[in-house]
């Protein structure tokens, strides 16, 4: 759920095939001019073409009137879109639906939640949302989808096992801190997972009593799986990513033995001699680290 004044707009978990969107429309001190509506669809078993898309967008005379001098919409008219008058009339037009203001919301529902790329199974109840808090909505549910499936390929996923890892890497023993490559999109971005051990040697030291990760060799494992990206292109065959500078780097949650550590690179830019890279490592749904790195590629030899 999103949340901002008044308005709201939430998604909970649904058994039934679709998207039902509810959505109540309350226009508050002016409710004599747009009467409080509400309205419930489902594009999954409902007439889309026929019930929602006909619906236009709609303001007030006074709203219509500031984008005006604001320079906005100019190539817009009351016989375009709905303006409503003081007393609740559209002006120069008529309404297509007794409820179409309330159907446009709904519209303007579906179409920003389809931001999430991929249909969602869900309920969502709307009250008083509009495209900012639709577009939040949208941005944590693809939150969501992204962590399942991580969840599913770092169960089921194998790209690199230690062994392939070895013969790219250098590092070795206490250093290599990436057990395996889950994932990989070409040069843009890739997954890899930490199994954190009692057994690390750091965390003899750090601390005996209370044993964490070093939130330094956090970085390092984000850093190695950025390296491992970057060697798995052409320009980048037989180089070594050294590390240049971070920036933005974050410590968010303290990394335990036990732990299963998701690391995540992607690539911002790069060059055949540089490389700039957004990474992230995640315990469970909690990040736990986050870091912009940036490497400079070497000859294996000059390393």
């Amino acid at each position: 759920m999103v949340e901002d004044g008044d308005g709201m707009i939430c998604a909970m978990p649904s058994d039934s095939e679709g998207m039902r969107v509810v959505y109540d429309l309350d226009y508050g001190p002016n409710a004599h001019r747009i009467r409080s509506q509400t309205f419930a669809f489902n594009p999954a078993n409902g007439d889309y073409l026929a019930d929602i898309a006909p619906s236009r967008t709609f303001s007030l005379r006074e709203e219509a009137e500031g984008l005006w001098k604001a320079g906005m919409c100019r190539h817009l008219s009351p016989k375009d879109v709905l303006v409503i008058d003081e007393d609740g009339t559209p002006i120069d037009n008529a309404y297509r639906f007794d409820d179409e203001p309330v159907r446009h919301k709904i519209l303007d529902v579906i179409g920003d939640l389809a931001l999430v790329g991929c249909p969602v199974q869900c309920n969502v109840l709307a009250i008083r949302s509009g495209h900012a808090l639709n577009r939040r909505l949208a941005t944590k549910l693809r939150e969501q989808v992204k962590a399942v499936d991580l969840a599913r390929t770092v169960a089921t996923g194998e790209v690199m096992d230690i062994r392939a890892i070895q013969k790219v890497m250098p590092h070795r023993y206490p250093m290599l801190l990436v057990d395996r490559v889950v994932e990989i999109e070409g040069d843009r971005r890739a997954v890899g997972i930490k199994n954190v051990s009692i057994n690390e040697p750091f965390f003899q030291g750090h601390y005996p009593g209370v044993p964490i990760m070093p939130g330094v060799l956090l970085v390092e494992a984000m850093a190695q799986l950025g390296g491992l990206l970057m060697s798995k292109t052409i320009a980048h065959h037989g180089k070594i990513a050294v590390l240049l500078s971070l920036d933005k780097v974050k410590l968010r949650k303290p990394v335990t033995p036990g732990d299963q550590v998701v690391l995540e690179a992607e690539n911002i830019r790069g060059s055949t001699r540089t490389a700039h890279l957004r990474c992230r490592a995640r315990v469970g749904d909690k990040v736990a680290a986050e870091a912009e790195i940036r490497f400079m590629m070497v000859d294996a030899d000059q390393s």
